[in-house]
C-alpha cells in the first residue's frame, strides 16, 4: 500500500486560521459555566463569575442541596436521598417513575448487600412488586434485581473485585460501584431538567470531538496539535 503523502500546514498559518474561527470569549466562558453548575463545582463557578462576569440565571445555592443528595445515592443512604428530593421537588419521584424505580431499586440492593434479608424481603413486596405491575417495561429490571437474594454477598461492598469474581456478570454489575454512580447520574440530571437547566455538560463532548478530530486530521496532513487542553498550547 503506497505511503500517504501528509500535508504541512506551517503554526503561522494554523493560527491564523484558528483566528477567523466565530467562537468568542463569552461563548467559551459559558460553556466552562454551564460545566462547573452541572458537575457541582458552586465555589468555583463563583468565582468564575467574579473573575469573567459571566451572566448565569441559574440560582447557586441551589447547587450545595442537589450535590448533597447525589452525595447521599453515592454513599448508599438512598431513603435519606428520597427525603430530601422530596423537599425541593415534590413533584420530581410523581412524575419520572423510571427515576424513583432505580432509586428504589438501589435501596432493595443495599438492603441486601448489608446482609438485611428480610427487611429486604419485605421492601421488595411493598416497594418494588407493584412497580414492576405498573410498569411492565421494568419487570426484567426487577426480576434481575430479586435474584440477588440468591447469592451470598458477604464481603460485597467492599469494593475488592475478588468478592465478585464468581456472580454472573449481570448480578456483579447490579452491586458494583459503578451501578450506585449510574443512579446518582441519572438523578443529577433529572434534578438539573427540573429546573430547565441543561442536564448534560457540552465541555467533555467537545473536548472528546477535539481529540477525535486531530486522529483524523493527523491521518492526511502535520499540523501544529493542541498538546495541552487546560492551556491550549500548541505543539
Amino acid at each position: 500500500m503506497p505511503e500517504v503523502t501528509k500535508t504541512k500546514i506551517s503554526k503561522q498559518s494554523w493560527e491564523a486560521k484558528l483566528k477567523e474561527t466565530d467562537v468568542t470569549k463569552d461563548d467559551i466562558n459559558k460553556l466552562i459555566m454551564e460545566y462547573l453548575v452541572i458537575e457541582g463545582y458552586k465555589d468555583a463557578a463563583e468565582q468564575f463569575i467574579d473573575e469573567t462576569g459571566v451572566n448565569t440565571p441559574i440560582n447557586l445555592d441551589y447547587i450545595n442541596e442537589r450535590m448533597q443528595i447525589k452525595y447521599l445515592v453515592l454513599d448508599g443512604q438512598i431513603s435519606a436521598a428520597i427525603e430530601q428530593i422530596n423537599e425541593i421537588n415534590p413533584l420530581l419521584l410523581e412524575t419520572d417513575h423510571v427515576l424513583f424505580f432505580k432509586l428504589k431499586q438501589q435501596q432493595l440492593i443495599e438492603l441486601i448487600r448489608s446482609g438485611k434479608i428480610d427487611e429486604a424481603l419485605e421492601f421488595s413486596q411493598e416497594e418494588l412488586a407493584l412497580k414492576g405491575i405498573e410498569n411492565p417495561e421494568l419487570l426484567p429490571e426487577l426480576e434481575n434485581t430479586m435474584s440477588l437474594f440468591a447469592f451470598d454477598l458477604a464481603g460485597c461492598g467492599s469494593g475488592d473485585p475478588a468478592a465478585t469474581s464468581n456472580l454472573p456478570d449481570e448480578i456483579a454489575a447490579l452491586i458494583d460501584y459503578k451501578h450506585r454512580q449510574a443512579v446518582a447520574s441519572d438523578l443529577n440530571s433529572a434534578l438539573l431538567s427540573s429546573q430547565s437547566q441543561p442536564s448534560e455538560s457540552r465541555l467533555p463532548s467537545l473536548l472528546h470531538l477535539l481529540v477525535w478530530a486531530q486522529d483524523k486530521l493527523d491521518e492526511k496532513a502535520e499540523f501544529p496539535k493542541i498538546t495541552n487542553i487546560f492551556s491550549g498550547e500548541l505543539g
